[in-house]
């Protein structure tokens, strides 16, 4: 037998979280070390996935399969593909990144009377969450997908709740009840999203009578499996919510502010950079394959989703005071231009949907770490207590405007090459819905200018006069993610040659092919 990579990369950080949050209490620092050299190992295991990975081998490789609840026809079975394989890279590499930037998030914290803060139990939740990011882009059964999936929400619910932000503008009391309330928002969204999913799991044994992705889909493929319209688009319906849920999408995407506004910089990283992938890596892993006929019927529908939630996260981002939750708007705008790119039902756009996975974690990671140092040092999360920064401390503000930048795809860095891609695969089968989806760039262009412009230039305020400039560590986080978005931006060829197979099979479960440009016949 050989050495099952696929669940040593999940099984690594979630061995790392017992052994974290087992660290004695008064050895905080110790525990922070080893949640990063589990991180760091774990790193190295995706690394070895990247390289065995073929491009141009079989679908689903690295496979690994064992019976798990034989009565009910459940099997422990993953595989990946290339869309499966940038993703599980995307997250062993921004976990090493979250945990140094949060390595004082969780040291005690006192206000008036000291009160300990789980530090253990901080990094242990981290290790856990990429744990079950990983292996449910590991997963090839629907039903330990689902397991995963749900089980995500525990350790999210517990650093959301936890592990505010304490830059808060109000006291510490209105900051617990505020951070209570968008970590039970967070909880419920996402549970009844998956409780939906449920039936629909259920369903889809009823009709198949196993839970294999696989043999579902090559079922479906070649006729032996032959679902009622009206079943296939009630299932479908029943997965699509739940992953709209996780993406979010409009109008399902209002729990995502709160979170991100209350948690702490690197958890806020987590949720959308690592997390909320999920949701979108599942449209493509398990709608399209599982519920071709349904997904091209629903694609009008959720094209004018995914603009409303372009425009709409664009404008909220533009008028926002609070540099986290401006963030957070920014990102529910991508995310339409992710689905966008998924629904386009085009080679360009679902390429260009899987890059935009990538390059919109990395972007988004480092412009929110970047903001957090800021945050930190002001003790405010309003933009309107900031002013000069970029005067007081230079290297700060250049990381924070190569960061809002890449959020607004400015062409040379990593997100312009999936967002174009995107544009074009859909305007080549949509053009009014490409037309309008670019209005976006213009509103990305306003809100990360102005964010600029109100935090970095202008007179220095007296609050920020004596602000220190970016530190060792604080280096060693940012300059990776920068670096990468620069080289992306330059050469995506490497992410192109893993992606691109995966989506022409993806494309092929549709059975549709790319719409032939019209060239007038010269005169």
């Amino acid at each position: 037998m050989s050495f099952p990579l696929l669940t040593a990369t999940a099984a690594l950080p979630a061995l790392g979280a017992i052994a974290t949050a087992a660290v004695p209490a008064a050895r905080r620092t110790a525990a922070k070390w080893l949640a990063l050299l589990v991180s760091l190992a774990t790193l190295a295991l995706a690394a070895i996935i990247l390289v065995r990975f073929d491009p141009g081998g079989d679908r689903y490789q690295l496979t690994e399969s064992r019976a798990w609840i034989k009565d009910f026809g459940v099997r422990y079975e993953l595989g990946v593909d290339g869309i499966a394989v940038a993703l599980i890279a995307l997250t062993a590499l921004l976990i090493p990144f979250v945990i140094l930037a949060g390595w004082h998030d969780a040291d005690p914290l006192e206000t008036g009377n000291t009160r300990w803060r789980p530090t253990q139990g901080f990094f242990a939740l981290i290790l856990a969450v990429e744990a079950m990011v990983i292996i449910s882009f590991e997963a090839t059964d629907v039903f330990l997908f689902y397991i995963f999936f749900e089980a995500m929400l525990i350790p999210m619910y517990f650093l959301i709740g936890g592990f505010g932000d304490r830059a808060h503008e109000h006291g510490e009391e209105t900051a617990s009840t505020q951070r209570s309330y968008a970590a039970v928002k967070f909880l419920l969204y996402n549970l009844v999203g998956g409780l939906i999913m449920l039936a629909a799991v259920i369903g889809l044994y009823v009709v198949a009578g196993n839970f294999s992705l696989t043999e579902i889909a090559a079922a479906r493929a070649n006729g032996s499996l032959d679902m009622a319209t009206n079943t296939e688009r009630w299932l479908f319906l029943g997965f699509f919510f739940a992953f709209a849920v996780k993406a979010p999408l409009w109008p399902l995407h209002t729990w995502l502010p709160n979170a991100m506004g209350e948690a702490t910089t690197p958890v806020a990283v987590l949720i959308t950079a690592v997390v909320d992938k999920v949701g979108t890596f599942a449209m493509l892993r398990f709608c399209l394959q599982l519920f071709p006929e349904a997904s091209k019927w629903a694609t009008p529908v959720i094209l004018v989703l995914a603009l409303v939630s372009i425009i709409y996260g664009a404008l909220l981002a533009v008028g926002q005071r609070d540099i986290k939750r401006l963030v957070a708007y920014a990102s529910i705008s991508h995310f339409g231009f992710i689905i966008l790119g998924i629904f386009a039902m085009t080679s360009q756009g679902q390429s260009g949907a899987t890059l935009y996975m990538v390059n919109h974690g990395i972007s988004t990671a480092a412009l929110m770490l970047v903001a957090g140092f800021l945050i930190s040092r002001r003790g405010s999360r309003l933009i309107a207590d900031y002013g000069g920064v970029q005067k007081v401390a230079p290297v700060l503000a250049g990381t924070f405007l190569i960061g809002g930048l890449a959020t607004l795809s400015l062409p040379g860095l990593a997100p312009f090459v999936s967002e174009f891609l995107v544009l074009v695969g859909t305007f080549a089968r949509y053009p009014v819905v490409g037309i309008i989806a670019t209005f976006g760039i213009v509103l990305a262009a306003l809100y990360t200018l102005v964010l600029y412009q109100r935090t970095m230039t202008g007179p220095v305020k007296a609050e920020v006069a004596k602000m220190p400039d970016l530190r060792m560590r604080e280096l060693v986080v940012v300059t990776p993610l920068i670096v990468l978005l620069i080289f992306l931006g330059v050469y995506p060829k490497p992410l192109t040659d893993i992606v691109n197979p995966a989506v022409k099979q993806t494309m092929s479960d549709v059975h549709k092919k790319d719409p032939k440009p019209e060239v007038e016949a010269a005169k």
